[in-house]
C-alpha cells in the first residue's frame, strides 16, 4: 500500500486512472454514429463507469476480504470489457487505431493493478485488530 494515507477510493491511483480513461471514452463516445446509440455507445460508456463503481465498492467492503476481492474481480471484469469495446471501436472505423491502442494500454495497467490487488488483498484489507 502506498505511503500517504488513502482516507476514500477516489485517492486510489487505480480509481484515478480508470476515471480519466472512461471520461477519455465518454467524450469520444459522443462522436460515434448515431444508429450505436443502444449498442456500441451505450455499452462502452456502462463498462468504463462500472470499473470506478466496483472500485468503489471494493473500498467499502475492504472488511471483508472474500467479498473485496469479489468486487475487484468485477472491476477487473468490466475493465477487460472495455477492452473488448475499445476494440470494436477501432475495427468499427469511430477510434483511430493508434487513440484506441492508447486506450486498450491504459486498461491493461489498470487491469494489471487490479490483479496486484487481487493477488495480495492483505496490503489493502483493514486489519481486523484496529476494526
Amino acid at each position: 500500500m502506498p505511503a500517504e494515507k488513502i482516507r476514500n477510493h477516489r485517492d486510489l491511483d487505480v480509481y484515478q486512472r480508470a476515471m480519466g480513461a472512461a471520461m477519455e471514452l465518454f467524450e469520444l463516445s459522443k462522436g460515434f454514429p448515431r444508429e450505436e446509440m443502444y449498442s456500441l455507445f451505450v455499452q462502452v460508456r456502462r463498462s468504463s463507469r462500472s470499473v470506478c463503481a466496483n472500485l468503489a465498492e471494493a473500498w467499502r467492503k475492504r472488511r471483508y476480504e472474500l467479498v473485496f476481492v469479489s468486487k475487484l474481480s468485477d472491476a477487473e471484469t468490466e475493465a477487460a470489457e472495455t477492452q473488448v469495446w475499445i476494440e470494436f471501436t477501432v475495427k468499427c472505423g469511430y477510434l483511430p487505431r493508434d487513440r484506441g491502442a492508447d486506450l486498450y494500454q491504459k486498461y491493461d495497467a489498470i487491469l494489471a493493478t487490479l490483479v496486484g490487488m487481487i493477488t495480495h488483498p492483505e496490503s489493502w484489507v483493514l486489519d481486523r485488530k484496529r476494526r
